[in-house]
């Protein structure tokens, strides 16, 4: 019984954080900064680091957009942005170090997004990281 009660409790709290009493949208940053180590050594686990912006107090860190294939990996930040809120002002940049676990003997190619070209095509930065 005791048991019971407790589902039913955490059901119930469950139910009241809901997120359909609001609009949100997910977007999109740009990276504007990165930082790769010089070199990867096979079958350990590096660091690398990104720094974003939040456009104002609407917007929220939502997850990492990585994306691999072959030996590139893309990378850009997903972003909630909830469009009832009354936002505050001015930006905040944040800063977000991405463990990468060196699983290939192939140099890393990691694209980093900067946005679209007056053509709506994705930019990126890219940086080469051999692997040791």
């Amino acid at each position: 019984m005791k048991n019971l009660s407790y589902l039913l409790f955490f059901l119930i709290i469950g139910a009241s954080c809901t997120l359909d009493n609001n609009n949100y949208r997910l977007k999109l940053l740009t990276i504007d900064e990165s930082t790769v180590p010089q070199s990867f050594t096979f079958n350990n686990v590096d660091t690398i680091s990104v720094k974003y912006t939040l456009p104002n107090g609407c917007h929220h860190f939502h997850s990492l957009y990585y994306q691999f294939q072959d030996t590139t990996r893309i990378i850009a930040i997903r972003a909630i942005e909830n469009l009832d809120q009354t936002c505050t002002e001015g930006s905040f940049q944040k800063e977000l170090k991405i463990p990468i676990k060196v699983l290939q003997q192939k140099d890393y190619v990691f694209k980093f997004w900067k946005g679209k070209d007056n053509d709506d095509k994705d930019v990126f930065e890219e940086k080469v990281v051999p692997v040791n």
